[in-house]
Formats: C-alpha cells, sequence, structure tokens
C-alpha cells in the first residue's frame, strides 16, 4: 500500500497472549510498588510542600491570559476561530489522504523536534492526524499567551513556561495509545517493556523519597573518585562550608599565581573534572598553574542561617587564606562559575570596599551580576514564589536538591524530561551511561538564607547591580572593582543568557575580556581543546551598548576558547616558579581528591 492510499495502521503483531497476561500481573505489582513508594511519605507525616502551590500558581497565571482575552470578546471569538479553521483544513487533508489523494500537511515539526520521527507519524493518516491536531493546539495556545493585550511581561513569561510544560506533558508521543512506535515496542514484546519500565519507575521514585528522581543516565556506570573527578590531588583545608583542593602539579615550573576555582554550589564541582578528556581542572594544571577549587558541603538542617556573607567569608576568604598557607603567595586569580561567579562578584566589591586586594584578576563561567534579563529561572521568582519557597525551607532549613534539578530540567522538558519517561518507562530501555546526565542528576540542598538572599537580592531586586547590595554592613559598588576581568557567556544559555552576562560586564570599574563560546550553560564552558565542537568570540565592548551591537562586530575563532583565557591569565603574571606539591606546606593533606563532601548525596 502506498502513502497516498489511505491510513496504513502499523504491521499487526499478535503478542503471546500467555506472557501478555503473565506480564500484566507483573506491571500491576510494579505499579502497587510505585504508588506504594510515593504515598509512603504522607503514611509517615511527611507534607508534600509547595505541590498545591506550584498548581495554584499554574492556574492563576493562565487565568490572567484568559481574563485579558474575555474583556474583548470579539478579539476572543476570533482567536477561536482561527484555530477552527486550522482544524477544518486539517480534517480536510486528512480525508484527501484516506482517499488515496496526495496532501501538504497543515502542520511540521520544527525540524529539531526528535517526538515525531518514526516514520509511522507521516506515513500513517491516523496517527498524522493525531500529531498535526496537537501541534495546531499547541501553536494556537503560545499564540494565545503572546497575543494576550494587557499582560505584564513577568506573567506572560510564566504563562509561555506554562504553556510549554503542559504541551510538552501532553504529546501523543508521551502515550502508548497515541505512539506507533510504543504500539509496535509493546505488542513485540507482549507487555514486558511496561514490566522493565515500571520496576524503573518504581526504583526511581524509591530512589527519590516519594517523588520522581528522574532516571536520566545509568547510575551504575560512575563513581566519584573512580571514573569522575579524578585529577590527582589532595584536600588541605575544611571547615563546616568548604572543602579546598590542591591539584598536584604536572609540569616542571608554574606561574607563581595561583589560581582558584569558584564553582556554584547549586551543582557539585567536577562539572568541571567530569574525566581526564574534558577535565577543564586538569588541562589547566597541564598549563601550569596551580590549581585550588572548593568543594562546596551538600548543606543540611545545620548549615540552615548559612547566607551569603557566611558563604563569601567561610568559602571564598577562606580558600583564600589557605592558599597563602600552602603556598606562600597572597595574591591569586580567580574563577567563579555561575552563582559561584555571582558569589565571587560579590566577594570583589567587598574587598574593594575594604581595601583586600589578594585577588589580582578574575574570571566568570556564565555568571549574572546583573539579573535585569535573568533567563528562564526567572518565571519561578516573584514575591509569592519565593514566599512559597521560604515557608518550605523553614520547615527543614534547606530546599531539596531534587527542586532544582526538576527546575533546571523544565528548561528543555522536550530535552531532559519526557525523552526518558517514553524510553525509560515505556519502552523500558536502561538509559545510555552519561557521565554528565549523571553529575546532572546529583543534585545539592540549598541551605535556607543563602538561597532566600541570592532570590530576593539578586534575582527579585538586583541588588549587586544597582549598587544596593549590602553584605555585613558594606554597601557594594562594583564600579570599584578594578582588577582585570575576563567575562564568559555562552550564545544558547538559558539560565545566564548572554544578553546578561554582557550587561554584567559594563558594571566592572576596570578592564573586561567579554567572551562568547557556542552553545550552552555547560557544554559552553566544558569544550576541550582535544575535542573543541564549538569557536567563540571576541572583541573590545568599549563603545557597544548592547550585546547584539558587539556580537555583529566580534570575531570568530575556531576551537575552543581554553588557551585563549590561558594566555590572557598568563599575560597578567607570566612569572613562574617550581611547583608547589600538595600537603608540603603550612597546611598537611587531610585526604585525597575529590575529597569527602562531594561524596555526600542529597
Amino acid at each position: 500500500m502506498s502513502e497516498s492510499e489511505g491510513p496504513r495502521l502499523p504491521e499487526p503483531q499478535l503478542p503471546d497472549f500467555g506472557a501478555l497476561s503473565e506480564n500484566m500481573t507483573r506491571f500491576v505489582e510494579q505499579a502497587s510498588r510505585a504508588t506504594a513508594a510515593y504515598l509512603k511519605p504522607v503514611e509517615e507525616g511527611a507534607a508534600r510542600p509547595g505541590l498545591a502551590d506550584g498548581v495554584g500558581e499554574v492556574v492563576k497565571t493562565l487565568g490572567e491570559v484568559a481574563e485579558k482575552w474575555m474583556v474583548d470578546p470579539q478579539k476572543a471569538v476570533e482567536a477561536q476561530a482561527r484555530l477552527g479553521t486550522q482544524f477544518l483544513d486539517l480534517w480536510s487533508t486528512t480525508l484527501k489522504r484516506m482517499q488515496g489523494e496526495e496532501a501538504a500537511p497543515v502542520i511540521a515539526p520544527a525540524p529539531q523536534d526528535k517526538r515525531f520521527q518514526d516514520p509511522e507519524w507521516s506515513k500513517n493518516a491516523v496517527f498524522d492526524f493525531i500529531k498535526q491536531a496537537y501541534l495546531v493546539t499547541s501553536q494556537w495556545a503560545e499564540a494565545m499567551v503572546d497575543e494576550a493585550d494587557g499582560l505584564d511581561e513577568h506573567t506572560r513569561a510564566k504563562a509561555r513556561f506554562y504553556v510549554k510544560q503542559l504541551s510538552s506533558a501532553l504529546s501523543p508521543s508521551n502515550f502508548i495509545a497515541t505512539n506507533p512506535e510504543l504500539i509496535r515496542e509493546t505488542l513485540k514484546e507482549s507487555g514486558a517493556n511496561l514490566v522493565r519500565g515500571m520496576q524503573m519507575l518504581a526504583e526511581d521514585v524509591e530512589a527519590g523519597g516519594g517523588e520522581l528522581k528522574l532516571r536520566q543516565s545509568d547510575p551504575t556506570k560512575f563513581k566519584v573518585g573512580v571514573n569522575l573527578a579524578v585529577t590527582p590531588g589532595k584536600v588541605i583545608y575544611r571547615n563546616d562550608l568548604i572543602e579546598l583542593i590542591q591539584y598536584a602539579p604536572t609540569t616542571d615550573t608554574v606561574l607563581r599565581r595561583p589560581l582558584l576555582i569558584v564553582p556554584p554550589w547549586i551543582n557539585k564541582y567536577y562539572i568541571l573534572d567530569l574525566n581526564p578528556e574534558k577535565s577543564f581542572i586538569r588541562w589547566a594544571v597541564d598549563q601550569g598553574l596551580t590549581v585550588f577549587c572548593i568543594s562546596w558541603v551538600n548543606p543540611d538542617e545545620r548549615q540552615a542561617d548559612k547566607g551569603f556573607g557566611d558563604y563569601m567569608r567561610e568559602g571564598v576568604f577562606a580558600a583564600l587564606d589557605a592558599i597563602e598557607q600552602a603556598t606562600g603567595e597572597r595574591n591569586v586569580t580567580a574563577i567563579g562559575y555561575c552563582v559561584g561567579g555571582t558569589l565571587l562578584a560579590v566577594a570583589l566589591a567587598y574587598m574593594a570596599a575594604t581595601g583586600d586586594r589578594r585577588i589580582e584578576s578574575a574570571t566568570f563561567f556564565t555568571t549574572q551580576i546583573d539579573f535585569t534579563h535573568a533567563g528562564d529561572l526567572k518565571v519561578f521568582v516573584d514575591e509569592g514564589q519565593i514566599q512559597a519557597v521560604e515557608a518550605m525551607m523553614k520547615a527543614r532549613g534547606y530546599l531539596e536538591g531534587s527542586r532544582m534539578a526538576t527546575a533546571f530540567n523544565m528548561l528543555r522538558p522536550n530535552d531532559l524530561i519526557w525523552p526518558y519517561v517514553v524510553n525509560v518507562y515505556l519502552k523500558g530501555k536502561a538509559p545510555f551511561p552519561f557521565d554528565l546526565l549523571y553529575w546532572n542528576s546529583d543534585s545539592t540542598r540549598m541551605p535556607a538564607a543563602n538561597h532566600s538572599f541570592y532570590l530576593r537580592n539578586c534575582y527579585l531586586e538586583n541588588k549587586l547591580a544597582k549598587g544596593e547590595m549590602i553584605i555585613d554592613n558594606v554597601r557594594l559598588d562594583l564600579k570599584k572593582v578594578k582588577i582585570p576581568i575576563f567575562n564568559l557567556a555562552t550564545r544558547e544559555d538559558h539560565i545566564a543568557p548572554a544578553v546578561s552576562v554582557f550587561l554584567g560586564s559594563k558594571a566592572f570599574g576596570g578592564p573586561v575580556e567579554f567572551v562568547v563560546a557556542g552553545s550552552g550553560h555547560i557544554a559552553g564552558v566544558v569544550n576541550p581543546p582535544a575535542k573543541p565542537k564549538y569557536g567563540y568570540w571576541t572583541g573590545p565592548i568599549e563603545g557597544k551598548k548592547a550585546y547584539e551591537d558587539w556580537l555583529g562586530a566580534a570575531e570568530k575563532h575556531e576551537g575552543s576558547w581554553w588557551p585563549y583565557w590561558f594566555q590572557w591569565v598568563e599575560r597578567q603574571a607570566p612569572e613562574r616558579v617550581p611547583p608547589h606539591q600538595p600537603g608540603e606546606g603550612h597546611l598537611p593533606a587531610l585526604c585525597d581528591a575529590p575529597g569527602t563532601y562531594v561524596l555526600m548525596k542529597a
């Protein structure tokens, strides 16, 4: 039968009914196990904080969109008519196909949409109708948000986000009955795929303590300190918030000025030391840098009252003290990544105000300093939502790591959520072992005081950029920071958009080298010279008022930006000295890298 001869259902393949009956029994058993794991916290008296608030926020936001349409009935009728017309066109083309005629589709998936790659989505008129009906409805819902008059931009951004989540969840590719590939797989295996999937679902709900800990990688294939975070080094300092790792030198001489890395505490530091081929830390050591890296504690109720000032003093400043004791060098260059960069900027402004000059140059990786254009995460930040998060944290003293992991996954649901739901829990296939996704799932908690300060002072009120942030009674002014700055953005970053990083570059009072790498928040940073996937752009920011103006005039380079950065670092202080061995200074080694804090599970 040709494509034009009418609907062609998947090739019928009768299951083994005996096996199907047995598998359905096992499926129900595993479903009961998953349900029991989900209900266990409630039965033990634990609340599910935030669930009602989350649903209520969605209903409230979309309700505001609906209200804006209802004040103009004529416009609402026209929008409804537009949807009806598209469905009439779709039904007409479907009837033509069923009668054996050729008919162009009313709508097609975006080229990057991987959900409808199975040939049956296009060859079979029934599944093609289901696919196009979904796409028409999703596109119409998005347009309703974009075209709603009188909606403030924050509410519009939240509505876009929630519509994206709902449309992603309701995709026909996520359901057995409407996904031709899942139908074939289930018939072929007589339901065994569903049993395997439900077993993994039960395991993942149990692992999440009653909430789904989405399985994105094979957790049995990785172990921190064995095949992740394996660059040789020693922990030379420890307090309630950090372990400080000093890495073993690999060169005959090193730059006199040591390097301190301040990673984000929202994730674990070893994103910069995934494996020897991808490790920025190992590469930096091989260039002749004496590298120190903070490994943040995975906090619990004991750190509930630790705020931004504590993270600055017991994190950045304690590390600077330890580096001087270990090497005899008082002056360092520093790197801050993501929120670790925001903390580093706070520390630099504080140091400038108090006359502390120990950090002589600084690098920022995908860091927001000015939160005017704060990216997709800003949809989670307004007074009502922050109050809900604060109430959630008050009960335990911290925010569960799974909350942040889910928020990051929700930024790209069609890439980071639903493909794993389909492949793991419906097809019953164990995910491919992928170090980056293993790291992504190795979540960390957030202490209540620190996280509340960050949300309010940065995302909500943008106090650092405005010169209004106060730490330990010191008002912070970034214009007083005169040291050389290397500021790296990435073109496709949804967390720290390049336009936001560019604006932050204008906040400093000294020279700024602004560089943009290809790809996003992680892949754009972890782009080693041995296997570079993306290029980078450079150019002066002087005279460029907008990011787009800068990018239009910037020079593109092929390959990794890492060597370009090292040349910048080396120009600041080119003097070389014999290397420092970890644990041989005034601070003895406490244990081997990667230490103990990174092994703590949320």
